[in-house]
């Protein structure tokens, strides 16, 4: 696809990662129009964009496909983010998680057909493997999700794939594994980084779930970010699923150990729980594909992340 396309439709994009979507895709001149239910997406993650000529928020869900089809009209790319990302959340609720993340990715692509839609680039995730003994995982793995989060992202890439292949709708999936970074929401069901950051700077021990050995990929948002965009304008992506991490493991007590060294709260040593529901014990990314097809090479180090989001947490509470 050509440098060609100027206006972009991003859900999610009030979200942790949609807003980052958001930046880039201003910063490289393209116009954008946000789409978010604000249920876990923020204002506050746009507000520096609300008054550009080039931005437009609408406030709505992708489960409201009459409001889906009136956006899609005028768009020549569609980043798909908004989604239920917890996997806590969706055992608690497998229907919603079911009703976001299959019904509303079926919504805008059916609203695409017929529509300017030239690109759909969805927002997967590493937990469709599952428990799958290989590692590093590739994309050639059987999936084996263990969530109803991860049944409901492997159900909705799946019909992504098929209009490529049905109806030829241009799509590419990327399989994120444990991104991180400013602007990710703190709640019970916040990602690991976010969650021990956040007991940290209220002085209190991180929490870890089982015996801390199990092992992440975690990725800096702004690497996903960058592969994002090279799935925007790469030809040979289409159609295809690519892993986006990092290629580097660590294990939950390693990254625990680090967030206290970095944030000066070396004293504050973890609290261990019952494992939880759901939960994988090890995933790593084969970041092979992305690399030889997209041209995706991760820049950020944890430890580098990690640090530019110990001053981001700083900087917010002075």
């Amino acid at each position: 696809m050509s440098r060609s396309c100027s206006k972009v439709l991003v859900t999610g994009g009030a979200g942790f990662i949609g807003s980052h979507v958001v930046d880039r895709l201003l910063s490289d001149g393209f116009e954008v129009v946000a789409i978010d239910n604000l249920c876990a997406g923020r204002l506050e993650n746009l507000a520096h964009c609300q008054n550009r000529e080039d931005f437009r928020f609408i406030q709505g869900d992708v489960r409201d496909f009459g409001l889906v089809k009136r956006v899609v009209r005028d768009v020549d790319v569609v980043f798909h983010e908004a989604a239920l990302v917890s996997v806590n959340r969706s055992v608690e609720d497998p229907a919603l998680t079911n009703e976001v993340n299959v019904t509303g990715t079926l919504n805008l692509l059916k609203a695409c057909l017929g529509s300017g839609v030239r690109r759909f680039i969805y927002g997967s995730s590493s937990s469709v493997y599952g428990e799958a003994e290989t590692l590093p995982k590739h994309e050639g793995l059987m999936p084996q999700p263990i969530s109803p989060y991860a049944v409901s992202k492997l159900a909705a890439e799946s019909y992504v794939k098929v209009f490529y292949k049905v109806y030829g709708l241009d799509t590419v999936c990327l399989r994120y594994f444990n991104v991180y970074g400013s602007r990710q929401a703190y709640g019970p069901y916040s990602g690991v980084i976010t969650i021990f950051m956040n007991r940290l700077l209220s002085d209190q021990p991180p929490v870890i779930y089982g015996d801390g050995e199990q092992t992440r990929d975690f990725v800096d948002v702004r690497d996903v970010v960058d592969a994002s965009m090279l799935a925007l304008t790469n030809r040979g992506a289409v159609g295809e699923v690519f892993n986006i991490g990092t290629g580097v493991a660590t294990s939950i007590n390693q990254l625990a150990g680090m967030l206290r060294e970095i944030a000066g709260k070396i004293d504050l040593k973890p609290v261990y729980e019952n494992p939880r529901p759901g939960d994988i014990r090890h995933s790593l990314a084969d970041i092979g594909k992305a690399k030889k097809i997209l041209g995706y090479y991760p820049k950020v180090s944890l430890r580098e992340g990690l640090s530019n989001l110990v001053d981001w947490y700083t900087k917010r509470s002075l």
